[in-house]
Parts: C-alpha cells; sequence; structure tokens
C-alpha cells in the first residue's frame, strides 16, 4: 500500500497545481486535492524527508507563520484574521506537503503546462469577445479584462513562473526540449505584453537585470543591466502618468464586469499607500499591529474621508482595498515583529540560494510581486508562494546545474 501511495503522490500534488488557475470554476477540487494530500502525506513521507525542512529560510517562515497566529490570538480577532494567517499557513502546507515528492520537475511541467492552458482559455475567450464587440483593443480595454481565466496580477504571475521554468530547463548543447521551452517563453511574454500586465513586464525586466550578475562577460552584462534598468524607469513613468479616466470621467464601458475594475493602477496604489500610511501614523500598535481585519476596516474609514470624488470613493469602499503591498499589510496587521520575520524569510532565502539564479529569481519574483499585491490575501497566492518557497530553495539540489557558471 505504502508503494502504490508513494507512487501516485507526485501525481495528485502535480494536479494540484493544473487545477490551482481554474478555482474560480472548479472552487471545490483544489481544497480536495489539498485534502487528499495531508491525507496520504503521513502514509508516503519518511524520517529523511524532513531534512529538507532544515534551512533558515523554512525556520523563519515557520516562525513568521507561528507568530501570526500568536499575535492575531493575544492581541486581534484570531476567527476574523484567520482568512489571512489560514493563507499563511497554506503557503507553509504546500512547501511541507513536497517533501515526499522527489521530482521537482514534475511540479515544474504542471506549472508550464497549467500556463498554457490558461492562456489557450483566456485567448479563445478574447477572439469570441473581440468578434462580438466588433473591434481590437489590448491593455485594460474590457475584451482584454473580461476574457481572462484569473485575475490579471495571478495569470502575470504564472505566465513569469512558466518562463523562469522553461528558462531553467534550457540545456546548453543542443537538447529536443530546448524548442518547447523557448516556444512557452515567447507564449508567455507575448501573453504579458496582450494582456498589460505592468507588474509582469516590471518583474521580467528585474529578473533580466538580476541574471547579468551570473556567468562571464560582466561588461556586456553591465551595459543590458543598464539598459534593462532604464526601462524599468521608463516602465514606472508609464505607469505612473497614465490616463485615469476611469477615476476621473464616466467613460467605463458598461460591457465592462467588476473584473475590469481590479484592473489596478497606480493611482488606486498611490491612494491606497496613501491611507495606509495615515493608518500606520495614526494607529500606535508598533509591535503588535492593529490586526488584518481592522486594517481594512481602517483602510475603509480612510477612504470615505479622504476620497472626494463620489464614483472613486464608492468604487474603493465597495472592494475594500486593502494595502497592495503584502509588506505594508504583515506591519500593519501583525506589527515590526511580523515584518522583520517576513523580511528575515526572504532575506535568508536570497542569501542561501544566492550562486544559483533560479531560485535567486524565484525569491526576487516573490519580493515584486508582494511590493504591488498583497499575496496572502487570496488562495491563489498563497499556493503560489509555496511554489516559490519549494522551488526557490527547498529544491536547490535539483536545480544546481551549473548554468548559473557560463
Amino acid at each position: 500500500m505504502r508503494i502504490l501511495l508513494s507512487a501516485i503522490y507526485p501525481y495528485i500534488f502535480l494536479l494540484l497545481y493544473l487545477t490551482i488557475p481554474f478555482d474560480d470554476y472548479v472552487r471545490a477540487m483544489p481544497n480536495i486535492i489539498l485534502m487528499t494530500l495531508v491525507v496520504v502525506f503521513p502514509f508516503v513521507v519518511r524520517k529523511s524527508d524532513f531534512k529538507k525542512l532544515r534551512s533558515f529560510p523554512f525556520v523563519m517562515y515557520f516562525v513568521f507563520a507561528l507568530f501570526l497566529l500568536l499575535n492575531s490570538f493575544v492581541f486581534h480577532d484570531f476567527m476574523e484574521d484567520f482568512s489571512i494567517t489560514g493563507k499563511v499557513l497554506i503557503a507553509l502546507g504546500m512547501a511541507v506537503l513536497y517533501i515526499p515528492v522527489n521530482d521537482v520537475d514534475k511540479i515544474k511541467g504542471a506549472i508550464i503546462f497549467s500556463s498554457l492552458m490558461a492562456i489557450t482559455y483566456s485567448v479563445y475567450h478574447f477572439v469570441l469577445i473581440t468578434h462580438d464587440m466588433g473591434y481590437f483593443a489590448l491593455g485594460d480595454s474590457p475584451q482584454v479584462v473580461e476574457s481572462l481565466l484569473i485575475d490579471r496580477v495571478y495569470l502575470g504571475m504564472l505566465s513569469v513562473l512558466s518562463v523562469l521554468i522553461s528558462y531553467d530547463g534550457i540545456k546548453k548543447t543542443y537538447h529536443p526540449n530546448n524548442n518547447y521551452h523557448l516556444a512557452n517563453i515567447a507564449i508567455n511574454i507575448a501573453f504579458v505584453l496582450l494582456i498589460g500586465s505592468k507588474i509582469s513586464l516590471l518583474a521580467l525586466l528585474i529578473l533580466f537585470v538580476v541574471r547579468q550578475c551570473y556567468g562571464k562577460k560582466k561588461v556586456w552584462k553591465g551595459f543590458l543591466a543598464v539598459v534593462a534598468g532604464v526601462a524599468i524607469v521608463g516602465l514606472f513613468v508609464v505607469v505612473k502618468n497614465q490616463d485615469s479616466d476611469y477615476f476621473r470621467t464616466e467613460k467605463t464601458p458598461k460591457v465592462a464586469s467588476g473584473f475590469i475594475n481590479h484592473s489596478l493602477t497606480y493611482e488606486l496604489r498611490a491612494t491606497v499607500w496613501e491611507c495606509a500610511a495615515q493608518v500606520a501614523e495614526n494607529e500606535k500598535s508598533f509591535w503588535s499591529g492593529i490586526g488584518f481585519k481592522n486594517t481594512e476596516d481602517k483602510l475603509v474609514t480612510c477612504y470615505s474621508e479622504t476620497i472626494t470624488n463620489p464614483k472613486k470613493r464608492d468604487d474603493f469602499i465597495g472592494n475594500r482595498y486593502n494595502t497592495h503591498n503584502q509588506f505594508l499589510g504583515i506591519y500593519l496587521g501583525a506589527g515590526i515583529i511580523g515584518l522583520v520575520l517576513f523580511v528575515m524569510f526572504i532575506g535568508g532565502g536570497i542569501y542561501a540560494v544566492r550562486k544559483n539564479y533560479f531560485p535567486t529569481a524565484m525569491l526576487v519574483l516573490l519580493v515584486v510581486y508582494c511590493l504591488f499585491e498583497n499575496v496572502f490575501h487570496r488562495q491563489i497566492g498563497a499556493y503560489y508562494v509555496g511554489a516559490i518557497m519549494l522551488m526557490g530553495f527547498m529544491a536547490l539540489g535539483n536545480n544546481a546545474h551549473g548554468k548559473d557558471d557560463e
């Protein structure tokens, strides 16, 4: 029985990552698969597998999760805050449940395939919607926003993960799979451009700059890094100064559903961050924070008092926009101790894998998204944080094949 379960366990794990992008359509499926993994885990795990957890980053993440639970239980409303702390535990659980899996390539393949399925679904619906509307538009257009399988932030994150995995899979010498990986990279980058995911484009540029720190030909790589840096600054300027008619006029197409309202712009984040700064200044709870649920309530109060545009104010209050910065969200919700523990987890992870590009890139990607999104406010975000953890530093031994020493 143990042998049979050990044989099918990796494929159950694989199935989980295949179904994650379809969470809105088969909402119960990821949870059922996750529970199946939990039930099977004791029968397939070996004592030696737990050695994979003996790393400073994992210990720091465990301490971080434990602190959030204790802090919430002692100082805040535990049940209300569990909507966030529970997702932190999901990411931790994904890393633990992974340890009986000895072949991380299966998980990588599942992420690549799920990305291609999500792209196929989205492009198909984009074509249908464009045909019905009678004109072609990209970026923040209703065609793009309505056609996406999942939220653009996480669909872009999935595409960047797929690009990194394919890049890591390309061999220095000829290999038939190289062509497939190159095609996958091209498809995902083209899709990121199609949907206009600015965070994903920024992440790709930053990861390109980080890549220049590895290998030989430092002068040439330094030049490319400077060019990419200029591109990053240019992208930031474009985002900062983009048209914000959605907040200033009545031009929002009726065909756009609530989904388009979540196509977050620079102005949205600037407003949220300004309110978050006011909450941090007014609430004197430096060490333990004010609780995650209470943070959202305080932000909503700030929106109602500071936003003068009625349309914009109603949108912010109705959607109860969070801090859109995971570091800021943790600081407000759990205080400086929680923030320090989270930063130590990421910083310790990057330091531990700094000699290898792929795991370093995984953790840098997490930092980028944490700067612009609260990844623990969505279950899909927690799943992908878990994937980054297991591919970032837990599976380091499987990834160190020398590419970074070219």
